[in-house]
């Protein structure tokens, strides 16, 4: 009887045996699929002030702290995540001493935008950000649920203050995305230089000279103003801003105003466009064809001096030259000792060739043509 309940423990001792190597596998599988680093997927269960729990099949809740759950700034938990949502989470420490995991959501969200931001910039794609935040240089964005730097230099919106900004979308390149350092470095004038580049041959293909066009001025220069026509930039040369002389571009155009102009010329291999806003004008050299002849005495004002005489306008956007040697018959005269600008002048037509823009006038012969007159 001994031997038979010897034989009998013998038993029941490898069954144990064989439990224990059991339980021994199955917390060794339960370790390696809990480990630090690893990626589980788990369902929000309860949401708390400090964090949420998450059931992700191991001996107790896991816990995701309020920190881990975005990369994005939060007002509310709930913003975040809801009960029963399902998501992947990055295991940050192993069980402790409760049996509790501790998990982060935004760490696998980073790792996913990393790998999809790494993706675009391979290929050059463009992205849409929207701004969050407004710091110094630039501006903070939101993208792929991480957060990148949009310098100033960078950004090209429209807008009167920064505050505006915030809540905008716009198109973004990406310049830097060092995942490493943490590091997303965005560029929204990169974004828009693609699209006018599209645009470009579609406004090439589709002008023509002597047609009508609208655009904002954006950059004015000493020698003219250069007007965005949905893409490209058209040029506006000083000497067609207006039929009157101007004196510099600032003075009759602003940046920012939407002007109607005409096509003059078009290099389409170089991408040049040249515009006339005068032309949108009544041509006053026509408008004179009958109102003045030779040998008509007229009145105007002093508008310009050169060295060889004095531009004098007798008409508005018609200036005549009054040359120094019609001044007067003293010798070694300058203008400027004889006219100042704004002055009256009464003068004489000497030559006048409407069509070809030219109107000479003198001083010289207007007690002639004033007797002749009488």
């Amino acid at each position: 009887m001994i031997k038979l309940s010897t034989g009998a423990n013998n038993s029941v001792s490898e069954k144990q045996m064989e439990k224990t190597e059991f339980e021994k596998l199955l917390e060794a599988t339960l370790r390696s699929k809990f480990e630090q680093g690893s990626i589980v997927t788990g369902d929000i269960v309860r949401i708390e002030r400090d964090g949420v729990l998450v059931d992700v099949g191991a001996k107790s809740e896991a816990f995701v702290p309020v920190k881990e759950l975005s990369n994005m700034p939060f007002d509310d938990i709930h913003d975040v995540v809801k009960i029963s949502d399902r998501f992947e989470f990055y295991i940050l420490r192993e069980e402790n001493e409760n049996g509790q995991l501790t998990l982060s959501l935004k760490r696998v969200a980073q790792a996913r935008g990393w790998v999809q931001l790494e993706e675009i910039k391979k290929h050059d794609q463009t992205i849409k950000a929207k701004i969050s935040a407004i710091v110094k240089g630039g501006v903070v964005v939101d993208v792929y649920g991480l957060r990148g730097f949009v310098p100033a230099s960078q950004l090209r919106v429209k807008s009167t203050t920064l505050e505006d900004l915030i809540g905008l979308e716009i198109p973004m390149k990406i310049l830097e995305a060092d995942v490493k350092h943490n590091k997303l470095v965005l560029s929204q004038r990169l974004a828009i230089q693609e699209e006018k580049a599209a645009q470009r041959e579609k406004i090439l293909d589709t002008l023509e000279p002597g047609q009508e066009i609208s655009g904002e001025i954006v950059r004015i220069a000493d020698f003219g103003a250069f007007v965005d026509l949905g893409g490209l930039d058209g040029l506006l040369p000083i000497s067609e801003i207006s039929w009157e002389r101007v004196s510099h571009p600032s003075d009759n155009l602003k940046v920012g105003e939407i002007i109607n102009t005409k096509v003059l010329k078009i290099d389409k291999e170089k991408g040049h466009i040249s515009l006339s806003l005068k032309q949108m004008q009544p041509d006053p050299w026509r408008e004179i064809e009958d109102k003045f002849q030779e040998g008509q005495v007229v009145s105007g004002t002093v508008r310009k001096m050169q060295s060889f005489g004095a531009f004098v306008q007798i008409y508005p956007g018609v200036d005549a030259l009054l040359p120094t040697i019609e001044m007067t018959d003293q010798p070694n005269v300058r203008p400027e000792e004889l006219f100042q600008i704004g002055q009256s002048v009464k003068a004489v037509i000497k030559k006048f060739s409407p069509k070809e823009h030219k109107i000479s006038l003198s001083v010289k012969n207007l007690e002639v043509a004033e007797l002749l007159k009488d």
